[in-house]
């Protein structure tokens, strides 16, 4: 076969506030030939998520900065199209790191990349619902969110590919679940198509008394994905002994000066009975990477487990498509489509 060209966006400059066109670089390239022990990894899909924007910053966090020229870091689904290795096949179905580009070289003993078994559903599935999304929500809600029956969840950016995880699981463990979204249709899709009790628009304007309303018996596990203003509102309504499993929060993430934002910590920390709350990482449960995977596309084949996604078409649409999703102008999960 002849050698493809790989399409990459590698991080031009460190952005100031919100990304800019400017901030990346498009760069086309020929792929070396492949040597013993490695495989070509052809991306059909590239997923972009809120955790991205901090590593785009010169500061340590709990993951390493993006380095000046180096490739966008990212997951993505794809298929081996070449392979000098017996342990990856063409026609292989893998998910992996390879940042946002085109086409991968990996090595057999590479860590982090996984065989897909696609049970008839959508690849782009297993960078959403059945993928590291999912897997987060899952066992944010389950280890560290601790759900017992008749408890109050409330999930913060319900509409996204983590929170719909997260308030599906926890109903069908018998919770009440409340969502937060922004809009009336997102809210609307979250009660109506995902079966929340509640959800409340933090568009409207109302959002502590709505919330307040929706959650009479308090609040005994937030699942937090936001910050901002959604946090100091769920403060004032969390039960003695609730627990706060925080997964990220978005609201911050744009902000010049990152540093001195307040964050979840801040406004949990301050109260005088701090809820059990804790920063946590999917590859905490790293082993249980393939059981966890088969478990949420097993649900969703059964149609247990809804989702939806945004897709941008064409890997020259990502960054438009990145700066969108910070915003919340996606609708579930944002994937990029390649040719």
């Amino acid at each position: 076969m002849s050698t493809p060209t790989n399409t990459a966006i590698t991080l031009k400059q460190r952005p100031n506030g919100e990304v800019r066109d400017d901030d990346f670089e498009i760069k086309q390239s020929s792929l070396p030939e492949l040597q013993d022990g490695e495989f070509l990894i052809e991306n059909k899909y590239l997923s972009l998520d809120p955790y991205m924007r901090p590593r785009m910053n010169d500061m340590q966090g709990y993951m390493d900065p993006v380095g000046i020229g180096e490739v966008m870091v990212g997951e993505a689904v794809g298929e081996v199209i070449a392979s000098k290795t017996d342990a990856y096949q063409v026609g292989d179905v893998v998910t992996a790191y390879t940042g946002w580009q085109t086409h991968y070289i990996a090595k057999a003993d590479e860590p982090m990349i996984y065989k897909v078994d696609a049970k008839g559903l959508p690849l782009s599935v297993f960078l959403g619902a059945a993928g590291m999304p999912g897997r987060t929500g899952y066992f944010g809600l389950t280890e560290v969110g601790k759900p017992k029956e008749g408890e109050t969840l409330v999930v913060s950016a319900a509409s996204g590919a983590v929170g719909s995880l997260v308030g599906q699981v926890a109903k069908s463990m018998g919770l009440r679940v409340v969502g937060v979204a922004g809009g009336e249709e997102k809210c609307r899709y979250v009660t109506d198509e995902l079966g929340f009790d509640a959800c409340v628009d933090y568009k409207a304007g109302n959002l502590d008394a709505d919330l307040a309303t929706a959650c009479p018996n308090g609040i005994d596990i937030y699942f937090e994905n936001v910050g901002g203003a959604v946090t100091r509102a769920v403060a004032k309504l969390l039960n003695k002994g609730s627990r706060v499993p925080v997964c990220g929060y978005v609201s911050a993430y744009n902000s010049e000066d990152i540093a001195n934002v307040e964050t979840p910590f801040h406004v949990f920390g301050a109260m005088p009975e701090p809820p059990e709350h804790r920063f946590f990482l999917v590859t905490e449960w790293q082993e249980q990477h393939g059981e966890a995977t088969a478990l949420l596309a097993d649900k969703i084949k059964a149609g247990e487990i809804q989702y939806r996604e945004s897709v941008a078409e064409g890997i020259d649409n990502a960054i438009d498509a990145f700066r969108g999703m910070l915003k919340g102008k996606n609708f579930g999960k944002q994937v990029v489509k390649l040719a």
